[in-house]
């Protein structure tokens, strides 16, 4: 099997975990502070991956300049973005419906817009993971199972809400698997188009998608986690950080 198509397969296998978690969403009644503490750990992982996996990476592979400007970027970018799709019903893609003030989708537009919100979040962890299999050709286990803990709550809570904003099975569901096969197509591509580029470009791709994930933490998963969990909140990201900061030492 090519690099190429392992990477790919690697990004399908994160990007599917949306899959699993809509299906638990759909059939399986959860209760809304489970659904915060996954997030919250799964904000842990993802913190303690970008930093020790992307930052890490990116920073030995070009230096602090090519990695601040990728970051700040990244970050941008995505705010930027984010900012759009929320004035287009996106905001609250990730809630499970039942926050006080949280908007559900009621229209196309704002399916519309959490898919792409959805895409938002995804692509650029779906690049990350095939852009860690251009050293040595061999992926980031740390990066994909955070990539993957964090998509089970995304997929969960917004198929919760989708759910009861009276979406149906096929919408959720085909969202959710086209998403996913989009993942393992941008995870294809952050190997084939990155792999001839020279170091310094490398390294502010993999910052940009460490930036933008971080912002997505920021803006998107820590405030579920809080506003439904704030009591436990700090202590279970904290933990989640713990398990892949454990995770990526055992792996090196």
């Amino acid at each position: 099997m090519s690099v190429a198509i392992e990477a790919g397969l690697w990004g399908l296998l994160a990007g599917g975990a949306l899959v699993i978690g809509a299906a638990v969403a759909w059939y399986v009644k959860i209760g809304q502070r489970i659904i915060a503490a996954v997030m919250a750990f799964g904000s842990g992982v993802l913190i303690s991956a970008l930093s020790f996996e992307l930052m890490q990476q990116a920073y030995a592979t070009g230096g602090f300049m090519a990695t601040a400007v990728g970051f700040l970027g990244g970050a941008a970018v995505y705010t930027a973005a984010n900012m759009y799709l929320a004035h287009r019903g996106a905001r609250h893609r990730k809630r499970s419906g039942t926050t006080p003030g949280a908007k559900q989708p009621s229209d196309s537009a704002s399916g519309l817009a959490i898919a792409v919100g959805a895409l938002l979040d995804g692509i650029p962890e779906s690049i990350a993971i095939g852009i860690t299999m251009i050293r040595g050709g061999t992926v980031s286990l740390v990066a994909v199972i955070a990539i993957f803990l964090s998509n089970i709550p995304e997929g969960l809570s917004s198929a919760a809400g989708m759910k009861k904003a009276g979406r149906g099975a096929t919408y959720v569901f085909g969202v959710w698997g086209a998403i996913a096969v989009i993942s393992g197509i941008a995870s294809l591509a952050g190997y084939t188009l990155f792999s001839g580029f020279p170091s310094d470009v490398i390294a502010a791709t993999e910052a940009v998608a460490a930036g933008a994930i971080l912002a997505m933490i920021a803006d998107t998963m820590m405030p579920e986690a809080f506003e439904i969990a704030h009591d436990f909140a700090g202590l279970i990201t904290v933990a989640g950080f713990l398990a892949a900061f454990a995770l990526s030492k055992a792996a090196g």
